[in-house]
């Protein structure tokens, strides 16, 4: 019997419900930090690659792939739940390699509030089959699921209260 782990984030981000669900609706947004070289990374970084003629909605599918330490990362996903501007959820599809989970579901959440909008992010996750593998998920999963869901909610943050900082100063327009 394989056992699903469940890793939750959200935080507040001073910008409208519409405005940040477009911005994590974007794949190339939100997985910006694995296609970026970090020490998380191991001085690597995957490409992105769109499969489905949308680019959103139910059906979108992207493709990430690269080598990490020498080790093939190679993984499809599929958007299954859509709701503008509330909702999006996507996982893995066929055969995933990844090294420290065999499957994954990702969902996000926005919801107004007082001062702008909450987004609360999540993920679950299943342990990869082989052995060397599950020691690999045993000592890393956890922090690297952190790092994840942290750098997603982070970059979007910062990427919509930086634009509406320029545009309080008279800068650059949204």
């Amino acid at each position: 019997m394989y056992q699903v782990k469940t890793k939750s984030k959200n935080i507040l981000i001073h910008s409208t419900p519409e405005k940040a669900f477009a911005q994590m609706d974007d794949f190339s947004k939100t997985g910006m930090h694995m296609s970026e070289s970090s020490m998380m990374m191991m001085g690597s970084k995957l490409k992105l690659e769109q499969l489905s003629p949308n680019a959103t909605g139910v059906g979108a599918k992207y493709r990430w792939y690269g080598k990490i330490m020498g080790m093939t990362m190679d993984f499809s996903e599929t958007v299954t739940k859509w709701q503008r501007p509330k909702l999006k959820e996507w996982e893995t599809v066929g055969e995933a390699k990844i090294i420290i989970m065999s499957w994954y579901r990702m969902c996000f959440e926005i919801s107004p509030a007082e001062n702008g909008t909450i987004a609360k992010i999540s993920i679950s996750y299943l342990l990869p089959k082989e052995w060397f593998y599950k020691i690999l998920s045993f000592f890393f999963a956890n922090w690297y699921c952190n790092w994840c869901l942290n750098n997603m909610l982070n970059d979007t943050k910062k990427n919509l209260e930086n634009k509406i900082s320029k545009q309080a100063k008279g800068g650059v327009q949204a």
